[in-house]
This record gives structure tokens, C-alpha cells and sequence, in this order.
């Protein structure tokens, strides 16, 4: 709504074949010519209103923006290429006299382009705009998050744009006209012939009212008929730093909003918050050293795509508003109590945030009401001003031979690096030994040589100084191993502070498992903020799991497939309902001719509610993760599923022979070389 008249991107029917921005206005409804060249199969994402500025001299007019992905008129392609677009009418708009009457006389569009050529990447979705206007600001920017058309690869962006970038492409950019070549056939090209007075699509501003033209109806017919015929800009609207303010794999922005704070020091941030697709928050801000995510978090436990998000800016009562099919979540902007450490509040960088050293605790700047204040905050991470020491915890293990235990820690900065330490050497968790997790480390087939203190340090360097401190702190002891001629005990309950988890552990795959081979080894996904080069020698090849049952019955033996090609490290982890399985795996490989290696793995499982299952590829280059929900039928869905697992089990068969088949020819091999 823009001064009581309602603005709009939307369809113009039921059957969605006509697509209109309009303004419906009792004195002057206008809408877009119904023509490809001004919307083509668009799909709207944002509008909003950018007001002039009333010390300009150029009395400019009020501009309203709309955001939408469309399908491309200017690239040829064989398919159907979507182009991410910005358009913009003015408010004072009219109408023509007799050419486009009732029709935007200053409507013109563009493209958005948010891309890394460097990788090779191109961001040609965009899912949300969020355009942030503060007094602070010498103008509004614009903040948009962005997905490839083909996201094979599990990518988002967020770009950014000066609103006067934006403007500079209406208002002095080149046009785009269409050519018929080749019997009918539509080609797009850059026009660079004479452009009419006044500049087409231009709102009406002091320099058209010093040539007498006080409205839109006074405009010339050649000026209406050249911006109905050239509303594409040929011109791009590029973003700030000509690159994304941030790139991230594995996930799915769909909504942003964006706060700006003003740190202690005075420094004014752009704090962004963005939702995803799995009901997740990334909270992210942009500083002297780059993007950096201070934290996520999940708000919807059951994953549900977060489909709007609004930001309640009332001082003293900020709080983020998300809401997905699944119901409404209010929540804080910051989570400052759960930083125990002065040196975690600092490393956070969270503006938000502060070490209060009276309190000993980190608190929120805006919630409190003192005056004069000695907190500690450095948004570069420089915690030296901090000096208070972290109290260390010991927790105590015991653990049987032979099994596997798992010691948790949890670090708080995104941008710390965690370091283990056995009996006070760091330990090279490269051995086969060790695999490191994302928040723990398991230690496998243990013996007495592995009873001992272990600690978990999150080390991080800031302006050339370390800042290391204990995390976590775990004292190991093996159970003495007694022989008893009695029936084996029940196992006893592990609570989550012991950390234990038996090799392979029960429970871990639901129901059963049968004929399962010995697992492969787990470990936790690299770092996912884009920073590989390599990236792209990992991929999961078909069958994806989605592609794969969806529905068994309760109680019912299913089969679930992944395989991959990549570097010779590449290994798989399998996951079900966030928990790393450890049975009911077997996996294959062999190296290809180009000396990648190829995996096969599969997970045998029953199940008696609905699951999810998660297959990770990881290696040095990168990973990959492919994901499907299993939900559990009756016995009547029992014939509409079991076609199709016939003929996965026909696929395993055909590979168990081929496997019989190599076994064979190697047995054959070794023979000879005996003889």
C-alpha cells in the first residue's frame, strides 16, 4: 500500500496465464501491457516503496520496486533459462493520452545479477528481497537471497545492491529492442539508435516540467511507444563488491530480513537474518575481515521451510517473527546468555552482545539500562581485553574394550578451530583411531592405552595473537573385563554425560538389520561456508535417495541407496533422524580410470514411524548430502510400493553377481601367481 492505492505483482485470471503488475486506484488504475517483452511467466517475490528525497532539486517522484523471477527473452537456451529481475514504476504515473492509456507510461525492468564467474557460478533464482532504509544510511540498499536454477550442487547466495546502482541503470543504461531473424524467429540485441526526448520510462521530475510536461498524459506518442516496445534494460544491476556478500552450500535460503546495529565503539553493522528451507535461522554480519555467521538457529523442530519472516524493530523489543505452514515462531535477535566465557561473547562478534565483567556474564546492549559501561566487545575478535579464566569441567568415562566412545564438544565461535589434546600432546586425529565429528570425537576399539584425560581446546587467531581455552575436558577409564558363567546382564542405560556409544550401538538403526556388513567409519561434514576450490570433484550420482521409496510398511525390510565419485579420501556417513548409523551399512568401491574412486553404499533397515535418512558424502574437496523422508503406511500400501523395491532388489542382485563375478577373476589371478 503506497498512499492508500494497493501496488501489485500477481496474476490477472484464475488460470495464472496473465501476469500484471498494477496500482488499483480510484483515480488512476494502470497495469502492464499484456506482452512477453514486459512480463514473461514471472514469478513475484517483493515490492516496496523508495521515497524521494525532499532536499533533492530535482523534485524527483516516489519509485516503487518489484522483485520476480522470470523466463528469459534475451539469452537463447534450450530450455527454459529464469533470469532474477528488478522493475520499477513511479508513483506519480498517469497513463498515456492514446498510447498507453490506462498502461505504466515509467515501467522498466532489469536484471539482478549475483554471481561468481571465478567458480562458475551463477545465481539466477531469487527466492527473497529485504530493501533496508534507516536514517544512518546515505541511501537504501538492497539485500536479496539467491539459488541456481539448476542447484544440483546445494548452493545459496545473498547480494546486496545500492539503490542508486539501480537507478543509474533506468536512467542512463541502454535499452534492449527485439529482431525478427530467420522467418520469425525472435533475437534480442542492444539498441543504439536515438533514444526520444523525453528519456522513455523516466518519471516525471523538474527537467520534464521545464519542457512543459507536468503528467505522464502530456507525454509525445514517440517517447510511449519506444518504452512500450523497450521496457528490458540492457544494462545489468551489479552488486556491492561486484561479488555475493555471502555464499553457502548445503542449504536453502528462502527469506531475509536485515537489522542494522550500532556496536559499542559506535561502528554502525548490517546484521542479516536468513531463513532456510529445513526451518533454520542463519544470523550472519559483514565486517573488516569478511562474512562470518554467528550462529543458527533451529526454530521449527520439525523442519518445516520457514515461508515468511518479519523483523520487529521496537527498541527494547526486538524480536524476529518466522512462519511456516507448521504455525508462528517469535524469537529473540540474540542469544547472548549462552556464552559462559568472556573470550566466547568477544569471539562471537555478535554487536548485539557484550562481556559485562561485574556480572561475569553476556548480555544483550539494548536490554540493559546501564550508563557507564566497562564491557568487553571487539567485532574483529581481538579478546585480549579479556580476563577472566573459563572453569574446567571433568567428565568421567568408563568404557568396556573394544568399544567405541564418544567424547562431546561443542565450540562456540563459527570461526575457532577445535584441538585435541591426550595426556596433554595434541592428538593426530588423522589416524584411523580417531574421526572427528562436528561437536565430539570418537575414538574407536579402545584398549588400556587409550585410558587418560583428553581436552578439547577451541583455538582461534585474531591480528596475529592466539586465543586458545579448554571447551571440554573428559578423564577415559576401561572397565576391567570379568568372566562370569551367569547370563549376560542387560546393558545399563548410558546417560548423554558418559558419551558411550558401542560399536556397532543398538538402537542406533531402529528394528533390525539384516545381513549387515561391517560399517564404514563416520565423521562429521567439512566447514560449509564456500571456500573450496575443489569442490566440484565430489557428486552424488543417480540414484539420489529422493528418487527412492517414499512409503513402506511398519516392521517391513527396506533398502535405501547412494553412490558417489570423488577424490580417493571421499568416504560415506549415513545418518537416520540426525543420528550417525553405524550397522545395516555395506559399502563398495573401486578406483576409476582418471584415478577417482567410485562408492557404492547401502543401509537395510526397518522402521515403525516415519524417518529421515541422510547420506553424506565427505573428502578434503568438499561433501555432498542427499536426503529422503521414509513415512510409514499401512498394510493396504503394501502393493504400491513393493513394484519398486522389486526393482531395487533386482539392481543389488545384478551387483552381487558382478561383485562374484570380480571375486573370481582375482581368486583366478592369485592362482597363478602360485603356480
Amino acid at each position: 500500500m503506497v498512499d492508500g492505492d494497493l501496488y501489485s505483482g500477481t496474476s490477472y485470471n484464475f488460470l495464472g496465464s496473465e501476469p500484471i503488475i498494477s496500482r488499483n486506484s480510484l483515480q488512476n488504475p494502470l497495469r502492464t501491457e499484456y506482452a512477453i517483452p514486459w512480463l514473461n511467466e514471472p514469478h513475484f517475490v517483493f515490492s516496496d516503496v523508495i521515497r524521494a528525497d525532499p532536499n533533492s532539486s530535482g523534485e524527483e517522484d516516489d519509485k516503487v520496486y518489484f522483485f520476480f523471477t522470470e523466463v528469459s527473452v534475451e539469452y537463447e537456451f534450450l530450455g527454459k533459462l529464469m533470469i532474477p529481475r528488478i522493475a520499477r514504476v513511479c508513483k506519480g504515473d498517469q497513463g498515456g493520452h492514446r498510447t498507453l492509456q490506462k498502461k505504466w507510461t515509467s515501467y522498466l525492468k532489469a536484471r539482478l545479477l549475483c554471481s561468481m564467474p571465478d567458480k562458475n557460478l551463477f545465481f539466477n533464482i531469487v527466492n527473497d528481497v529485504f530493501i533496508l532504509k534507516t536514517p544512518n544510511l546515505k541511501e537504501p540498499v538492497i539485500y536479496g537471497v539467491f539459488t541456481p536454477q539448476l542447484n544440483n550442487v546445494g548452493l545459496s547466495a545473498v547480494c546486496a545492491y545500492n539503490i542508486s546502482t539501480v537507478e543509474d541503470v533506468f536512467t542512463k543504461g541502454k535499452y534492449m529492442q527485439s529482431t525478427t531473424v530467420e522467418q520469425s524467429h525472435t533475437k534480442w540485441l542492444r539498441y543504439n539508435g536515438e533514444i526520444p526526448k523525453p528519456r522513455p520510462g523516466a518519471c516525471i521530475n523538474k527537467e520534464a516540467r521545464d519542457e512543459k510536461i507536468n503528467t505522464t498524459l502530456n507525454l509525445p506518442d514517440k517517447t510511449l511507444q519506444f518504452v512500450k516496445d523497450h521496457p528490458l534494460m540492457d544494462d545489468s544491476v551489479i552488486p556491492i563488491g561486484d561479488k555475493p556478500k555471502l555464499v553457502k552450500r548445503d542449504v536453502k535460503y528462502t527469506q531475509i530480513v536485515v537489522d542494522q546495529v550500532r556496536a559499542l565503539n559506535g561502528t554502525l553493522y548490517d546484521v542479516m537474518f536468513i531463513s532456510t528451507d529445513r526451518g533454520a535461522l542463519h544470523k550472519a554480519i559483514s565486517y573488516e575481515n569478511g562474512m562470518h555467521i554467528i550462529e543458527e538457529i533451529q526454530l521449527f523442530p520439525n523442519f518445516e521451510p520457514i515461508q515468511t519472516l518479519l523483523l520487529s524493530s521496537k527498541k527494547g523489543k526486538q524480536y524476529l517473527y518466522a512462519g511456516s505452514n507448521a504455525g508462528v515462531v517469535q524469537s529473540s535477535v540474540a542469544f547472548c546468555e549462552k556464552y559462559s566465557s568472556c573470550v566466547d561473547c568477544v569471539l562471537a562478534r555478535d554487536p548485539y552482545c557484550a562481556w559485562n565483567p561485574q556480572a561475569s556474564s553476556c548480555v544483550d546492549i539494548f536490554k540493559e539500562s546501564e550508563t557507564e559501561r566497562d564491557w568487553i566487545q571487539n567485532i574483529g575478535g581481538d579478546a585480549s581485553s579479556c580476563t577472566d579464566k573459563a572453569r574446567e569441567h571433568s567428565l568421567q568415562h568408563t568404557f568396556k574394550h573394544g568399544s567405541t566412545a564418544e567424547l562431546k564438544c561443542s565450540q562456540k565461535s563459527n570461526l575457532a578451530q577445535v584441538v585435541w589434546k591426550f595426556k596433554d600432546d595434541v592428538l593426530k586425529v588423522e589416524s584411523p583411531k580417531y574421526r572427528l565429528l562436528e561437536k565430539a570425537l570418537l575414538i574407536f576399539n579402545l584398549s588400556e592405552g587409550d585410558s587418560g584425560v583428553y581436552q578439547c581446546l577451541s583455538e582461534e587467531e585474531v591480528k596475529n595473537q592466539k586465543f586458545s581455552q579448554v571447551l571440554a575436558k573428559h578423564v577415559l577409564e576401561l572397565k576391567k573385563i570379568q568372566q562370569t558363567t551367569l547370563s549376560p546382564t542387560p546393558p545399563t542405560t548410558r546417560t548423554e554425560a558418559s558419551s558411550s556409544v558401542v560399536f556397532p550401538s543398538a538402537g542406533t538403526s531402529s528394528l533390525s538389520c539384516v545381513g549387515s556388513d561391517p560399517p564404514p567409519s563416520p565423521t562429521s561434514p567439512q566447514p560449509d561456508v564456500w571456500s573450496s576450490t575443489d569442490f566440484a570433484t565430489v557428486m552424488l550420482m543417480p540414484p539420489f535417495l529422493r528418487d527412492q521409496v517414499q512409503h513402506v510398511n511398519a516392521h517391513s525390510t527396506f533398502l535405501l541407496f547412494c553412490q558417489a565419485t570423488g577424490p580417493r579420501d571421499a568416504y560415506f556417513v549415513w545418518k537416520k533422524n540426525g543420528r550417525i548409523l553405524e550397522a545395516c551399512i555395506n559399502e563398495q568401491s573401486h578406483v576409476l580410470a582418471d584415478g577417482r574412486l567410485h562408492l557404492l553404499s547401502w543401509v537395510k533397515d526397518t522402521i515403525v514411524q516415519d524417518s529421515e535418512y541422510c547420506c553424506l558424502v565427505v573428502s578434503k574437496s568438499g561433501n555432498k548430502t542427499s536426503t529422503s523422508y521414509i513415512t510409514v503406511e499401512g498394510n493396504n500400501f503394501q502393493d504400491n510400493w513393493s513394484r519398486e523395491f522389486a526393482s531395487w532388489r533386482s539392481v543389488v542382485t545384478e551387483h552381487d553377481k558382478m561383485m562374484e563375478t570380480w571375486k573370481k577373476t582375482w581368486e583366478s589371478c592369485n592362482k597363478k601367481v602360485t603356480v
